[in-house]
């Protein structure tokens, strides 16, 4: 029997954050910890962080929102968007989380958004995890050409989801039509097609932060990236991890975008230990 919408593992508890109804997901107990999500077609918090957040969970207090324009979560009036306004409601929602202080792990777009918060609001970031993240400029590559230009049919997507995977097993047709019935419910592609229109340097610009900034951060850093990576480029982290004086760098050998997937269990227990030290 098909399972509803209602009862989708993507849809967790609605808080009101920066006047948009906020889907987000919290669960475990300790110092809180923010997963925010990649923006890719469909995706929600639940569907990036489904094998991260369970055993994080028993270490931390785990939080994972939809960033508005993404998944459950209230777009905005206009359905338009920009880093300034992701920004916004992730301060909103942190405000009505009651969470004044917290580490924060980025996957790809969600990192780029975890800098722009440890740069502008540095005093509310404890620890901060980038994972495959933007926030830095770098020429555009085909891979994320792909993600961001994507139009809507199960071909498209299983494509999309070869491109995250370096381990092609992790590649179904299953995966491939949950992913493509998500990138298809009413109102998601409208407002993905307008995040990052052509020409996307633009979009790649738009979430990067000033160097000078970024090396001015005084926070602990743990960099991650997979070696095969063909969205966001090894070199990208590099750059991050020589610019910020208190990081760290794990390049994961044999893997792609889905580092969280693909070494889920190495990635939990790095990402566990960096946060507990």
């Amino acid at each position: 029997m098909a399972m509803t919408e209602t009862e989708s593992p993507e849809i967790g508890a609605t808080i009101e954050a920066s006047g948009l109804a906020t889907n987000y997901h919290d669960v475990g107990q300790g110092r809180p910890v923010v997963l925010l999500h990649g923006s890719g077609p469909g995706v929600t918090a639940w569907a990036n962080w489904r094998l991260t957040i369970p055993p994080l969970s028993e270490r931390f207090r785990v939080i994972a929102p939809d960033v508005t324009g993404f998944g459950y979560t209230q777009k905005t009036p206009d359905d338009r968007y920009n880093m300034e306004r992701w920004l916004d409601h992730l301060t909103g929602f942190l405000d009505a989380a009651a969470v004044d202080r917290v580490s924060v792990v980025g996957n790809s777009f969600g990192g780029a958004l975890a800098l722009a918060l440890a740069v502008r609001h540095p005093e509310r970031v404890d620890r901060l995890v980038l994972m495959g993240a933007a926030g830095l400029e770098f020429e555009l590559t085909p891979g994320l050409d792909a993600v961001w230009g994507y139009e809507p049919s199960f071909g498209n997507m299983r494509n999309l989801i070869s491109l995250f995977a370096y381990d092609q097993s992790l590649v179904s047709d299953e995966l491939a039509e949950m992913r493509y019935r998500a990138s298809v419910r009413p109102g998601v592609q409208e407002s993905y097609c307008r995040m990052f229109p052509a020409p996307r340097q633009d979009g790649i610009r738009s979430l990067a932060q000033d160097e000078e900034a970024i090396a001015a951060l005084r926070h602990e850093v743990l960099i991650v990236h997979g070696r095969e990576d063909r969205v966001i480029p090894l070199e990208s982290s590099e750059r991050l991890h020589r610019l910020i004086d208190r990081s760290q760098l794990h390049v994961f050998g044999r893997c792609g975008h889905w580092t969280q997937i693909e070494h889920a269990d190495r990635f939990v227990r790095l990402v566990g230990d960096f946060l507990d030290e």
